[in-house]
């Protein structure tokens, strides 16, 4: 694994990428369209030129010199975007240090081959996030799945500024056997809460002493300028609702502490991720405004996994609040339709109710949803291609698209794996 894997960062490298793939126009002809926003459309096609949807419908002309695939017996959706990743992430991805560094920022790495697994499994876009060993951790980033592009192309301009919270036992070290003088702070529930307040409270601090400054410089040129914090900087941003705030959690009384939390401080919890106990308190989230990104099937794996329950997301959802199905694993993000799929089983979605959650939900989340998440004119080229239905047994990934760009074709995959292990150095 380890010579394929270097393998294919050299084909990267050496921009081994197939003639065809470099292609930004087009058509998917004769499919099922699965348009999230307007229902589905057979025998339809879509068309993308320079990156863009131009046309999505049942009777629709292809421009000539543009490429066509044959969409006949298959189906089309929305490129699946995966709202809790750690894939493509540089070095150790906790700054552990201390349990409050909002100014820090993950380090995005284009070579990872999860990237090209993750195009086998229909996704074009995900939010890297670092772990959850801080009450308030750093700021992840969105991108786009742009195979062969640098780290700087990947990322998905206009996505929102997203800074990761965390609850619960991984915050506290409950699993920890270090002697308790050795862990840092805070190790309990209670700890967590004192955390957020106090670090907000001086960030209300940080805010009065700036302004009190700029009103200063009014009548005093020579007002001494306070000293700026990076740390304290982030927290304002979030409470101005410029950086989002995305919080691991477990627990209903935990997800409880933090809406209050914000409540009385005044900021928002855009987004709890894993989140599964939020059906215990899925009114109290929809009223804060809170979204949730949640696990298909996970649960009992730690003490406080122990109430999740598998119909977790379709009972958010039929309380009001805005659900996605993540991944959280460099082996999942392959195959999120299916789990997506576990919401029609387990608490009666609708088809395409349970599809929202890996495509318009998590764009929402992401606040990506404008460009993609849909089949629409106008938005961003990104589209999967399906052998069969999504949550068909048999079903696989025939193309991924980005921009346009055919990242991923099943047909020239082996191609590819071939290429990899024989590298650039000959037959291995």
């Amino acid at each position: 694994m380890r010579i394929l894997n270097r393998s294919i960062r050299a084909l990267v490298a050496a921009a081994l990428v197939p003639a065809a793939l470099s292609a930004q126009d087009v058509a998917i002809r004769n499919a099922t369209i699965i348009t999230i926003a307007n229902g589905d459309i057979a025998n339809g096609t879509v068309v993308v030129r320079n990156g863009k949807i131009t046309a999505v419908g049942a009777n629709v002309a292809v421009p000539a010199g543009v490429r066509v695939i044959d969409g006949t017996g298959k189906y089309v959706m929305p490129g699946i975007i995966d709202a809790h990743s750690h894939a493509m992430l540089e070095g150790g991805i906790n700054e552990g240090a201390e349990s409050v560094t909002p100014e820090v920022q993950v380090q995005v790495r284009a070579d990872d081959p999860v990237i090209y697994r993750s195009l086998a499994g229909g996704v074009t876009a995900a939010h890297l996030m670092h772990g959850s060993a801080n009450t308030i951790g750093g700021q992840g980033r969105v991108v786009k799945l742009r195979w062969g592009s640098s780290a700087e192309d990947m990322l998905f301009k206009g996505a929102f500024r997203i800074v990761k919270f965390a609850l619960g036992e991984n915050v506290t070290r409950a699993s920890s056997t270090a002697p308790e003088d050795q862990r840092r702070f805070p190790m309990s529930r209670m700890g967590v809460d004192f955390t957020v307040r106090y670090w907000f409270t001086k960030a209300k601090e940080y805010d009065a002493e700036w302004a009190e400054y700029r009103t200063a410089l009014r009548t005093n040129p020579a007002a001494i300028m306070p000293r700026r914090d990076l740390r304290l900087e982030a927290l304002s941003d979030i409470m101005k609702g410029d950086l989002k705030i995305h919080s691991h959690s477990y627990r209903g009384d935990e997800i409880l502490m933090l809406i209050r939390v914000a409540d009385e401080l005044g900021f928002k919890v855009h987004t709890f991720q894993h989140v599964l106990e939020g059906y215990k308190v899925a009114d109290e989230m929809a009223k804060h405004g809170a979204m949730a990104s949640t696990f298909a099937d996970m649960w009992a794996y730690k003490v406080e996994a122990w109430d999740a329950i598998p119909h977790n997301m379709a009972l958010m959802s039929q309380r009001g609040v805005t659900v996605s199905v993540n991944s959280d694993s460099d082996e999942r993000i392959r195959r999120l339709y299916q789990e997506a799929g576990i919401g029609v089983r387990y608490g009666n979605m609708s088809v395409n109710e349970a599809l929202k959650m890996i495509t318009l939900n998590p764009a929402k989340q992401l606040g990506v949803d404008k460009m993609v998440g849909t089949l629409e004119t106008g938005k961003d080229g990104d589209i999967a291609v399906f052998s069969a239905h999504p949550f068909a047994a048999e079903a696989m990934v025939e193309y991924t698209i980005v921009d346009g760009k055919v990242l991923f074709d099943r047909a020239e995959a082996p191609t590819l794996r071939k290429q990899a292990a024989q590298g650039p150095g000959g037959t291995r």
